[in-house]
């Protein structure tokens, strides 16, 4: 997982960068790469969708018991990544899920709340990503938003998540001279079992 070297992925490397990501997946054992922070103007942002969450209350649920153990698996996946800026949404399931990491380095995380449409959303999250050019950035959002926050910070189509994914974790690293490197990887538990006919974040980026 060598995360310098994905400054300026193109079409014919991004395939083969990602494969690499993928074989050498983040657990709560191995950190997630560790590039330097504003090493010339480049902002690494990691995305993930909120981790499991209960059944219950459902318009605002907690996590679940496997949710609170991926939460404690990103904290220790990302204990090395120097992150110094964490986005999430009002909702409790984003809030958990980046709170072991937050605790751990005292940071106050920022919160975008959900309000209006989700494009607009996806919209104020990406400009609060760039108002922290520079930084090492967790965001941590929802199935139908970290896929197209990622793509308007210039990754490639990634679209929704399945309804069972939970593991991955997207990794881009901005720089303003150069194309937005691009990575997909994973951390924690695996995903549990989920519907055959929906294709992983990780599936696409195979095929491409």
């Amino acid at each position: 997982m060598l995360l310098n070297a994905i400054r300026a992925v193109t079409r014919s490397s991004f395939r083969a960068l990602a494969i690499v990501a993928i074989a050498g997946c983040a657990t709560a054992a191995t950190p997630a790469p560790t590039p330097a922070a504003g090493e010339h103007g480049e902002t690494i942002v990691y995305l993930v969708r909120h981790a499991e969450k209960s059944t219950e209350n459902p318009s605002n649920p907690d996590l679940s018991p496997a949710g609170y153990v991926r939460a404690d698996s990103l904290a220790s996946s990302l204990r090395e990544a120097g992150i110094n800026v964490i986005i999430t949404t009002h909702l409790k399931r984003t809030i958990e899920t980046a709170q072991p990491l937050a605790k751990k380095y005292g940071i106050t995380p920022e919160v975008v709340a959900i309000s209006g449409s989700t494009a607009a959303h996806i919209d104020s999250v990406v400009a609060a990503v760039r108002r922290h050019s520079g930084s090492r950035i967790l965001v941590v959002g929802h199935s139908n938003t970290i896929g197209r926050i990622a793509e308007k910070l210039g990754a490639p189509h990634i679209g929704d998540l399945c309804d069972n994914e939970y593991s991955d974790l997207i990794i881009l690293s901005i720089h303003r001279a150069s194309r937005v490197g691009y990575l997909v990887d994973s951390y924690g538990p695996p995903d549990p079992p989920g519907d055959p006919s929906c294709k992983t974040v990780r599936q696409r980026t195979e095929e491409n």
